[in-house]
């Protein structure tokens, strides 16, 4: 048996029990990763309430996980990774491996259906195990404590980036300064972009700005709005709610694209000739394939980037998912493992 003792909602909406379960025998291209820090992500709160209709309980969330390895399965041993080694799991655990998608470095697309980590039983725990190649070593430079939102919030920003070739001359608006919104900008500021900060609350105005946005433009004011026509190569949202987003497609210089990563629900309305008119366009994207996360991970430490971090005992995971649901985090919440 080898048993894993974790936090698990018995049903939607419940509050997390101790839950240890026997993960039974190590997969050959498995790597068990002893935790040592993971982060709370709404997509967390989503699924310990079943609101997207596919969580089975007890369910373990928690995908943000910062660990070292603890076991490697027998395909798994000549992978690169090694026992006692520091790394990540983020979002996905597993993926098919020979689909189009997988073969074609696509894998967090993958046609067979990847795996969350979640579904996979994940990092409110002293353990965890997912696919080998999903589990990205960590550079020394990156800060482990505060790590582990970049595997998922963080990674769901960067892609953008990278899909749209931002550089150290790219004009780049930023929609929602919370726990996506603030990692984008400053992973933007380490990048050289020109960044510009689109906020509904005027007292985060300083700390936007400390955190490296040359501007931050109140979201509420339609005459701010207004002036910045024609301005951004990509404009990125991270919100989740619906916007009047006319003024942000009209924001948008020839060649723009506004991309969404924030899931809203109602359709974006867009006026054929928004788009026609300057060759603009909207797209949307997940979260990355292991070399994206391992590309993320190296510049992470490399630039000394680094989410803004509140850090509670994993066995006050009650309390700090409460702190998140409440609209209290500044701006990830991470639990220390303390088994």
């Amino acid at each position: 048996m080898s048993m894993i003792k974790s936090y698990a909602a018995r049903e939607a909406g419940a509050d997390l029990e101790l839950w240890e379960y026997d993960a039974g025998e190590l997969g050959p291209d498995d790597v068990e990763v002893q935790v040592d820090y993971c982060g709370i992500c709404h997509s967390d709160l989503s699924m310990i309430d079943n609101e997207w209709g596919m969580s089975q309980y007890p369910l373990v969330a928690g995908h943000e996980v910062i660990g070292r390895v603890a076991a490697l399965g027998a395909a798994a041993q000549n992978k690169g990774l090694k026992v006692g080694q520091r790394v990540g799991v983020g979002w996905t655990a597993h993926s098919c491996g020979h689909c189009d998608a997988c073969i074609s470095g696509n894998q967090i697309n993958c046609l067979e259906g990847s795996l969350p980590t979640i579904m996979n039983r994940g990092g409110f725990a002293d353990k965890l195990r997912a696919d080998w190649q999903w589990v990205i070593p960590l550079p020394e430079g990156i800060d482990f404590a505060s790590a582990g939102p970049l595997l998922c919030g963080g990674i769901t920003v960067f892609k953008p980036l990278l899909m749209h070739h931002v550089t150290a001359t790219s004009r780049v608006g930023v929609i929602g300064i919370g726990g996506l919104g603030h990692i984008a900008i400053k992973l933007l500021r380490a990048m050289g972009a020109e960044v510009t900060a689109f906020s509904s609350n005027p007292a985060k105005q300083q700390e936007v700005l400390a955190m490296g946005a040359d501007k931050v433009v109140n979201s509420r004011d339609p005459e701010a709005l207004k002036a910045l026509a024609g301005q951004f190569d990509l404009i990125i949202n991270t919100v989740n709610v619906d916007l009047d987003w006319q003024p942000y497609f009209e924001a948008l210089a020839y060649g723009g694209n506004f991309h969404t990563v924030g899931a809203v629900m109602k359709p974006l309305a867009v006026p054929a000739f928004t788009l026609i008119g300057g060759d603009r366009s909207v797209s949307g994207s997940a979260t990355g394939n292991p070399a994206e996360l391992r590309t993320l991970m190296k510049f992470a430490g490399r630039a000394k980037v680094a989410p803004t971090t509140q850090e509670f005992p994993m066995s006050q995971i009650n309390a700090a998912l409460k702190h998140v649901r409440e609209g209290k985090a500044r701006y990830r919440v991470v639990l220390k493992a303390d088994f």
